[in-house]
């Protein structure tokens, strides 16, 4: 049986870029240009980028992350992929490497002695593969689904051989127990990770989508986290659990001033923020009163139409959930941002406003929220409080990013766009 190893980084969109290797390589040093971090969706260089020709287009080295590599259950022959990220030639980390920004922010929870631990909900829409756009069509009864069947057990058997395989390949991939459910849209589905130290859970995003849209084309069938792919239909969330443990294990979200102070940090860093949770133009096309998305900065106990949720459950176990991001986040910007904001709450002892009680949609707020389209949260960037938690670099190149990006998109027809966006999201 063939045996492969694939060496990847992640790139500002989420995608993983890097070299497919025999696996007797896996303890060469790999280079890799460091400007394939900050290419657009579609893998061109950025337009005028000083990572290209300015600078002579320069390699960086990939160093592990001190994960074993993770099998890829649904490609052919014997494969796995070791992650890795940029380093400069000089050893220094690279600031333009979305996981090193990520492990920053941790990093300032770890100086006081905390640790993130964060859990994850996808959701995701299965398609029929071609390009169509169009639901799939269920294996038992050989009908293209047509109806709403939020919960329903019986479509979830429908397509129960490709949820065999996701749930298995997730535990061959060490990425815990999955919980899944149908959800609002026609052919969508939720899966719920296993809560963990939060740096293990953001590269458990990328290895879950990779697996989930592998496995479905496996199966003939196209699998999207595009934020909106039918303008009709609920669009696709990535929500984010999270809660601190102190150094004796202890949740400091038990202190209610300490809860609070986060969930103001996540609201006040709500508008400057909004190209971490939408980063293309279709995302904003979720952010829909009565979608199930929130549209304002408002927080509330467990009340599902707020943007930041306090969950009910037992004490210990008190946890904020972030509900912004689009499934189609690159989830190490995403929590960067997340927790970034709450650290910056605490620490400032800032407090939010009076929590939503009732349905969020109709009620005034006291807060900023998102900014309206890909255009302002690009400018957004420029906000100086993201530059107390988020390097420049990122900033700079995430914003050269999604200006080409967007540049490009105009130039394309609606129905273009989405099926860029199917199998990149």
């Amino acid at each position: 049986m063939t045996k492969s190893l694939r060496i990847a980084a992640v790139d500002l969109n989420g995608q993983l870029r890097g070299k497919r290797v025999s696996t007797d390589m896996a303890a060469k040093q790999m280079r890799m240009p460091l400007s394939v971090l900050n290419i657009d969706i579609f893998g061109a260089d950025i337009e005028a980028s000083p990572l290209v020709f300015k600078t002579g287009d320069q390699d960086g080295i990939m160093e592990t992350v001190g994960r074993e590599p993770i099998p890829l259950p649904w490609v052919a022959g014997e494969a796995f992929l070791d992650l890795r990220v940029m380093h400069n030639e000089d050893g220094t980390p690279f600031r333009g490497d979305p996981r090193i920004a990520l492990t920053n922010v941790l990093d300032c929870f770890s100086d006081k002695g905390w640790q993130v631990i964060a859990a994850c909900e996808l959701e995701f829409f299965l398609l029929e593969d071609g390009g169509n756009l169009a639901p799939p069509i269920n294996p038992k009864t050989g009908r293209r689904l047509s109806s709403t069947e939020i919960l329903s057990m019986r479509e979830l058997d429908g397509f129960d051989a490709f949820f065999n395989d996701v749930t298995e390949g997730a535990r061959a991939m060490g990425l815990g127990d999955l919980t899944i459910t149908g959800e609002a849209g026609i052919g969508q589905f939720e899966v719920t990770m296993a809560h963990g130290p939060a740096l293990h859970i953001a590269d458990n995003v990328i290895f879950l989508k990779e697996l989930i849209k592998g496995t479905a084309r496996n199966h003939g069938m196209a699998a999207t986290f595009m934020a909106k792919p039918f303008a009709a239909e609920s669009g696709n969330g990535l929500h984010t659990h999270f809660s601190v443990l102190n150094a004796v294990g202890e949740n400091i979200f038990c202190n209610e001033t300490l809860l609070k102070s986060a969930v103001a940090g996540c609201l006040q860093a709500f508008e400057a923020s909004t190209l971490f949770f939408a980063p293309y133009a279709n995302s904003f096309e979720r952010f829909v009163a009565g979608a199930h998305a929130p549209t304002s900065a408002t927080w509330g106990y467990e009340n599902r139409t707020v943007a930041v949720r306090i969950p009910s459950g037992p004490r210990a176990a008190t946890r904020i959930e972030h509900r912004v991001a689009g499934g189609d986040a690159n989830p190490y910007l995403m929590f960067a941002s997340i927790f970034g904001a709450a650290l910056e709450g605490i620490e400032a002892n800032a407090k939010p406003p009076t929590p939503t009680i009732g349905n969020a949609y109709t009620q005034p707020v006291a807060m900023p929220g998102l900014l309206p389209d890909l255009t302002a949260a690009i400018k957004g960037l420029g906000n100086p409080l993201l530059t107390k938690f988020m390097p420049a670099m990122i900033l700079k190149n995430l914003a050269a990013t999604k200006t080409q990006e967007r540049n490009l998109f105009e130039k394309m027809s609606d129905h273009e766009v989405l099926l860029a966006l199917v199998d990149t999201a």
